[in-house]
């Protein structure tokens, strides 16, 4: 009996004990969520963002693998992360080289390699199974909150794949030839196929497919917690349904939105962000040296009158794209890649780092087979570092709805010398940079004491100094 009494009494304290630890665990994890602000415009301000290649970011190609490496994206100052398409991949029209599908090559073994562009989605709820499992998605998006970070899906409306169960359900929501066969997307301007075989055209004059897109993203947003989209080719999308689908999302939570757009009109009401695909691609001209800064002036006047005062753009020195198609960012900036790159932090907006490029990767990243980035940290990683946390902590860094201010600094020598100065709250800051293959000098009318944000250095300026700058030589100086 004594017996029976001691371990009613140790099986009793047992209970205690376990209700106690779980009711410790649930207030710990209604702590942290409570902790985890939604994404709002000013933690934009300050954001880095990631474009994570899951398929091409590990040897395995998978969720779990990805999800290991978030607590350090954080030494770069990321706070949001694009996933690209994460969904079932048809296999039907599958790509297998720009040009040839899975259905030309004859091989049995030879077609295993071909995975297909991620881009040619055959179900818009569904996990790529080549990724892992629905529960290992979950636990990315967990982790990645956990650790102060938000993570947008890449997400298709233009067009679906061949396999897509619409094809068959309802084949209304596609555009038609004039045989009523469903086409791939064609260029509106031309008439002409854009040569993106693999999928199908989806056609927005059908009100009935504004429901059941917008149905699927937030299923996204409602069941998965996920904090937003990047759209592909907004601009083939219509307007009006981004304008109708966004405010359906923002009922459940509030959603950053990307556009893989410049079209003003798109940030009128639906999109935070778009594109800065023409900075782009004057920077790259101007580290081949077919363009000059003056260009560059000419291109920050212009989107001064384009662009409402609160839109802002992405910058990049590479992504998804410009890696697979134009070339890695030596390929295309070389010498100039480290000046192009803290050029994008510097200016307003948002800098974007492509899976590999923190590690200076030197390769074209394989698009429809499986391939893997480099993971050795190197220089290119330290200058991430420095930047990201620039970018997270200096107010005249701001990039977003209330960006800090964008001057620019006439020099002595402005053909080849770039220098601008962003102010925010009284605090300044001042890029400049020899954005030419030869050593420069010049003059500008700045004064002061500053701190050089890369080397941590005291240094003076007077107005009447010449300055002397080796090629595609920059300095980002704070007067803090």
């Amino acid at each position: 009996m004594k017996h029976v009494k001691i371990l009613s009494i140790t099986l009793s304290l047992m209970l205690l004990f376990v209700a106690c630890k779980q009711e410790k665990d649930v207030k710990k994890q209604e702590e942290e969520t409570a902790s985890f602000e939604p994404i709002s415009n000013e933690i934009l301000e300050s954001s880095v963002i990631y474009e994570a290649n899951i398929r091409q970011y590990s040897p395995e190609g998978t969720f779990s693998e990805f999800t290991k490496d978030i607590p350090q994206l954080k030494e770069l100052g990321v706070k949001v992360i694009w996933l690209m398409p994460i969904y079932p991949i048809s296999m039907k029209n599958r790509k297998a080289t720009p040009d040839l599908s899975i259905e030309d090559i004859e091989d049995p073994k030879e077609k295993e390699k071909y995975l297909g562009s991620y881009y040619a989605i055959s179900d818009y709820t569904a996990i790529n199974p080549e990724f892992g499992s629905m529960e290992d998605f979950e636990n990315l998006v967990e982790t990645a909150h956990d650790n102060g970070m938000y993570v947008i899906l890449d997400w298709v409306a233009n067009h679906t794949g061949w396999d897509h169960k619409w094809i068959e359900e309802h084949p209304e929501y596609y555009h038609k030839n004039k045989d009523g066969e469903v086409t791939d997307p064609i260029n509106p301007d031309t008439g002409e196929t854009w040569g993106w075989t693999d999928v199908a055209h989806l056609n927005y004059e059908n009100d009935s497919l504004w429901t059941a897109m917008k149905d699927e993203m937030v299923y996204w947003v409602k069941e998965k917690n996920i904090d937003g989209f990047r759209c592909d080719v907004a601009g083939n999308v219509t307007t009006d349904f981004w304008n109708f689908v966004v405010p359906e999302l923002k009922k459940e939570k509030p959603v950053f939105m990307l556009a893989e757009s410049e079209d003003k009109d798109l940030f009128y009401q639906a999109f935070d962000m778009g594109y800065n695909w023409e900075g782009h691609h004057i920077m790259n001209e101007i580290a081949q040296g077919e363009m000059s800064v003056k260009d560059w002036d000419d291109y920050m006047t212009k989107i001064d009158t384009t662009y409402q005062e609160d839109d802002y753009l992405m910058n990049f020195i590479t992504n998804h794209d410009e890696n697979s198609w134009n070339g890695t960012f030596d390929e295309r900036m070389g010498s100039a890649s480290e000046a192009m790159l803290a050029f994008t932090y510097a200016l307003p907006g948002m800098p974007l780092i492509y899976s590999g490029q923190e590690y200076g990767m030197d390769k074209r990243l394989k698009f429809f087979e499986k391939d893997s980035i480099p993971k050795s940290k190197g220089e290119f990683w330290n200058v991430h570092v420095k930047l990201g946390e620039l970018k997270n902590q200096l107010k005249p860094l701001n990039g977003g709805k209330e960006a800090a201010s964008y001057e620019r600094i006439t020099t002595t020598n402005d053909e080849n010398i770039i220098a601008f100065e962003r102010e925010k709250e009284g605090k300044k800051l001042i890029y400049v940079a020899n954005f030419s293959e030869d050593p420069q000098d010049f003059k500008f009318s700045i004064s002061g004491k500053f701190q050089d944000m890369m080397t941590s250095d005291d240094i003076e300026l007077k107005t009447d100094q010449l300055h002397n700058f080796e090629p595609w030589e920059y300095k980002i100086l704070s007067d803090r």
